[in-house]
């Protein structure tokens, strides 16, 4: 797959001012909302710009073509994830090993589940995309926030801090993700809700 990499589908420029934003914002919701009635085959700019009440022209202020849009939509979504994230790490200092592990747990499933249909469609399109740089920037600050969360744990001290807080890093995602793009039933993501905690747990009190 011939996939355009990050530097060729940043938006021509950022939003400075709230009626900007505004417009910015719209654009976000009315892609979502044409790729869902009608699937990233039939999204065009001018359908997206039809929904979100503005000119093509004002599309085309922020994003040069249709592949820039659907790539802000796919970080959009990774910054809403990690900043759910790092709200949540601040909240655990100083707690013990079953509160962070239950609390990290259960912001990562509420962060991915917050709007499932909308998180199923930006999966769908994700691997259009190669997210390596990005994927790696999100892991990489996501390992040194749960790493700073786990050195003010209350019980427990890590040996290699870095290595327990990339494998929970990975726990959370990898779970997660195989639930996202399977069928995503509520029974699944109950599941999700009870064992993930679990699981994180049992790992952390292993290596700390």
């Amino acid at each position: 797959m011939n996939r355009p990499a990050p530097a060729l589908l940043q938006p021509r420029k950022m939003p400075r001012q709230a009626r900007s934003t505004a417009t910015v914002e719209a654009i976000h919701t009315a892609t979502i909302q044409v790729l869902l009635a009608q699937g990233v085959g039939r999204l065009t700019t001018s359908r997206v710009a039809e929904r979100a009440g503005v000119s093509v022209g004002t599309m085309y202020q922020y994003y040069p073509h249709k592949q820039a849009l659907l790539f802000a939509i796919v970080e959009r979504q990774l910054d809403s994830i990690v900043g759910a994230m790092l709200a949540a790490t601040d909240r655990l200092k100083g707690g013990d090993l079953a509160t962070i592990a239950h609390g990290l747990a259960i912001a990562w499933v509420d962060a991915k589940t917050a709007d499932m249909v909308a998180s199923r469609a930006i999966y769908g399109i994700a691997a259009e995309f190669d997210l390596t740089e990005v994927m790696g920037r999100a892991m990489t600050l996501m390992v040194d926030v749960i790493g700073a969360l786990l050195a003010t744990a209350s019980d427990a001290r890590f040996a290699d801090i870095r290595s327990a807080a990339f494998m929970l890093a990975a726990m959370l995602g990898g779970s997660v993700r195989v639930v996202m793009e399977g069928e995503a039933s509520e029974e699944a993501i109950a599941c999700l809700r009870r064992e993930l905690p679990r699981a994180c747990h049992a790992y952390l009190r292993v290596v700390g």
